[in-house]
């Protein structure tokens, strides 16, 4: 049952949550974020422009036939936005990517997206670096990105069968040689004849997601299209 509303008062005055993006308490009824940062984050909108007029589109020309690119945000540089994507990925933080997940999703669907794809997958984690963080970010991303838009998600459609370096310090040549041949198909038939939408946390040169996107294509996915919590600059 729901604790007593001042019960739940009194225990938020003994522990009370606070803002993951700006370590700030937390008013009754945010989820989260606080209304403020909220409203100031760096969002793109990229998903309102033609798909020429995209700066994210062009990563992928003359490369792979992605149908749409979305990033939510800009990442900037001890930004609300790193620090979020820091609490999501190293301090056990999930509901980041869920609730951002859940706002972008939502946002897509008031944009016309609620009916652009049959299926949501995350860019798959290394069993062992799965083991070791317990989680993974871009599939807490894909679940609110799946309530928002009321599409399903399938958490281990692709799967990494190789243990990769960071990306963080390569040019774009270097992670595209790193990514490379790394990903495959776990379940082809949930794949086929299916409009695919993959999910991860930042887009930068964009050689993970081409690389996720080119074996999606090659199980016979109707069309791929990306979204990321975040965009940084190549």
């Amino acid at each position: 049952m729901p604790l007593p509303t001042l019960l739940t008062d009194f225990i938020g005055l003994l522990f009370p949550q606070v803002c993951l993006a700006c370590q700030e308490p937390l008013a009754r009824g945010e989820d989260h974020i606080c209304t403020d940062c909220r409203a100031q984050l760096p969002y793109t909108d990229y998903h309102r422009l033609p798909a020429a007029e995209n700066p994210l589109a062009r990563r992928f020309w003359g490369k792979l036939p992605i149908e749409h690119t979305f990033s939510y945000m800009r990442f900037q540089k001890h930004g609300r936005v790193q620090h979020l994507l820091h609490q999501l990925k190293y301090r056990n933080q999930q509901e980041v990517g869920q609730v951002l997940g859940r706002w972008f999703g939502a946002e897509l669907a008031a944009a016309g997206f609620t009916d652009a794809f049959d299926l949501i997958v995350p860019v798959p984690l290394h069993p062992r670096k799965l083991a070791t963080r317990g989680y993974n970010q871009a599939d807490s991303f894909a679940e609110g990105m799946s309530l928002g838009l009321s599409c399903h998600w399938q958490s281990d459609a692709l799967r990494r069968t190789t243990q990769t370096e960071s990306q963080t310090r390569k040019n774009r040549l270097q992670r595209w040689q790193n990514v490379a041949e790394v990903f495959e198909v776990a379940h082809p038939e949930l794949i086929a004849g299916r409009r695919i939408l993959v999910v991860d946390d930042v887009l930068t040169t964009g050689a993970t997601l081409e690389a996720c996107a080119a074996v999606l294509l090659a199980a016979r996915a109707s069309t791929v299209s990306v979204a990321t919590i975040a965009t940084a600059d190549r």
